[in-house]
């Protein structure tokens, strides 16, 4: 049972961190971005390229799998994206939807259908085991180095975004982009720094679940749901939300497909149903007045 949660804590701090740059475009910029999966991918496949082909360590491709989804993430919001700002969400649910489809046609098309494995360096592959019988506890050095690095990322970002200048110029920016323009906030240059640090999120979180969640060319399709249920649930008000909503997800899915395997993924939509009838704007989402 320990060693279950504990998987779900893993796993539930995966989901947050991929959907972490999801939840700061929608909660912050209000736009729907569902090709945020495809920057996860891509961020995947930079890490097993820069591994397999170019011999470079474990530590050392997960910043680059952030800086280069970061580019590309960049580059998009400059050349395509900018021109749905403040367009209706059935545009942008439309437009990002194809743009997945795109991608996941495309890396089909340039590596193939077979997924990809990832070999972790030999200290990552251990596992610590302590008490026993029903009480024993085993924790893996991969799950536990997530773990480690989730933290973190949920701790910076929040600092960032609550007692920083940044912060507060893209809170402004969002709430009215005429007036934060007005008093010298370069609007422009703020969306496209948030819109490339959240693509850099998700790589940075598809190159740590290249190993545990596998990666293929259809990966932004099969988590995209899991995506938005965390961005539901949680709300987009905060970090607080979707993280406490992505270890609830991860812990029921885990535990789950343990005790009832035949169910599989169906506990997590039962539970997503049942939290939004309770609270249909999220957890952790104030009610407008």
């Amino acid at each position: 049972m320990l060693t279950l949660l504990f998987d779900g804590i893993a796993y539930g701090m995966l989901l947050f961190v991929l959907a972490l740059g999801l939840a700061v475009t929608m909660g912050l910029m209000n736009f729907i971005n569902l090709a945020h999966g495809a920057f996860a991918m891509a961020g995947g496949y930079v890490l097993a390229v820069l591994m397999q082909h170019h011999g470079w360590p474990f530590l050392a491709c997960l910043p680059a799998a952030f800086v280069l989804t970061a580019l590309a993430g960049a580059l998009a919001e400059r050349l395509l994206y900018r021109h749905l700002y403040g367009r209706p969400h059935l545009d942008q649910v439309l437009f990002s939807i194809g743009l997945t489809f795109m991608a996941v046609a495309a890396v089909d098309y340039a590596v193939g259908s077979s997924p990809v494995t990832i070999q972790t360096p030999e200290w990552l592959r251990g596992r610590f085991e302590f008490g026993e019988g029903a009480w024993q506890l085993g924790m893996g050095h991969y799950r536990l180095f997530v773990i480690a690095v989730c933290l973190v990322l949920a701790l910076a970002l929040q600092a960032v975004l609550s007692r920083t200048r940044f912060g507060s110029r893209l809170r402004a920016a969002v709430d009215d982009p005429r007036v934060a323009a007005g008093l010298g906030i370069p609007v422009d240059r703020v969306f496209l720094l948030t819109f490339a640090v959240g693509s850099g999120l998700a790589g940075l979180g598809g190159a740590l679940g290249a190993d545990l969640l596998g990666l293929e060319p259809s990966f932004p399709l099969k988590y995209m749901v899991y995506f938005l249920i965390v961005c539901a649930v949680g709300g987009t008000s905060s970090i607080t939300g979707p993280l406490l909503a992505a270890l609830l997800l991860g812990c029921a899915d885990v535990l789950g497909k343990y005790y009832v395997p035949k169910l599989g993924a169906f506990i997590v939509y039962v539970l997503m149903i049942a939290i939004l009838l309770w609270r249909p704007q999220g957890l952790f989402t104030r009610e407008k007045r």
